[in-house]
């Protein structure tokens, strides 16, 4: 049965060293977030840094085996930012992304944490992470519903398709400013949800022109891939949030400031 829908901060703490601390006692896992000069990142210090562009990613986990599972795939080697590096589904909020019509909307603790230090409504990000993520592996984050027949830009193939965005699945992880002298730069949130209670169906990922030989990989086999380090310190991020899920801990914020790299809980 469709159903028809339609549209629809507190302040940070001080710096919160036991997020480093967590993560360093995993195998694999980093103390940094950050990239540095030696890790093959692009750094130009010879021009101004490009202010950081609101994005957003969703990191999908699988628990149908015996250990979770999230979806990586690899970044093309003709990309700017992160060439050849395998990352989760993601990108630049689009200006439609925040009119997109829904099936559900964010939880409320979801859309508090998002409101901090943000300029735009939190429906956006998600609904971003949920476009890029079926534009770059064909996965919906949906459900059956008759869609209207108008679209913002960027939404029309869910409208064919009547898939209405699932927000509600979706727990807000993470927040990271790429540092500066970049060639590219974004203000990230990072979202995690439940594959079987986020996607219309079991349909397979398929690869595309910006991420390829995407695959469904424990967390042992996903720390042997060439990951950046964001990427890396996400998945000890959510590692953690498997194995205490009634941990009462707020996403890391993580960014550059005079002071150097700096990671705080929202």
């Amino acid at each position: 049965m469709t159903q028809r829908v339609t549209a629809a901060a507190s302040r940070i703490t001080g710096t919160d060293t036991s997020v480093t601390q967590d993560h360093a006692s995993k195998p694999g896992m980093i103390t940094s977030a950050f990239d540095k000069e030696g890790d093959d990142d692009v750094i130009l210090k010879n021009q101004p840094s490009p202010r950081p562009k609101d994005a957003a990613t969703l990191i999908l986990v699988r628990r149908d085996a015996s250990r979770p599972r999230v979806l990586l795939g690899k970044r093309s080697g003709g990309h700017v930012f992160m060439p050849d590096k395998y990352v989760f589904p993601g990108g630049r909020v689009d200006p439609g992304d925040s009119r997109a019509v829904s099936w559900c909307e964010l939880r409320p603790e979801v859309e508090d944490k998002l409101r901090i230090q943000a300029r735009r409504q939190p429906r956006a990000f998600a609904l971003t992470a949920i476009r890029e993520t079926f534009e770059e592996t064909g996965l919906l984050v949906a459900r059956p519903a008759e869609m209207p027949s108008n679209a913002p830009k960027g939404w029309a193939r869910f409208h064919e398709l009547d898939a209405a965005p699932h927000l509600s699945p979706l727990t807000f992880i993470g927040r990271a400013i790429t540092p500066p002298y970049r060639p590219r730069r974004f203000d990230a949130r990072f979202f995690m949800a439940e594959a079987e209670d986020a996607l219309i169906d079991e349909r397979p990922p398929v690869d595309g022109a910006e991420l390829s030989d995407l695959q469904w990989v424990t967390f042992d086999d996903a720390l042997d891939l060439d990951l950046p380090s964001v990427t890396r310190f996400m998945l000890g991020e959510i590692a953690e949030r498997l194995a205490t899920p009634d941990s009462r801990k707020g996403p890391p914020f993580l960014r550059w400031t005079r002071q150097g790299h700096l990671t705080d809980r929202l």
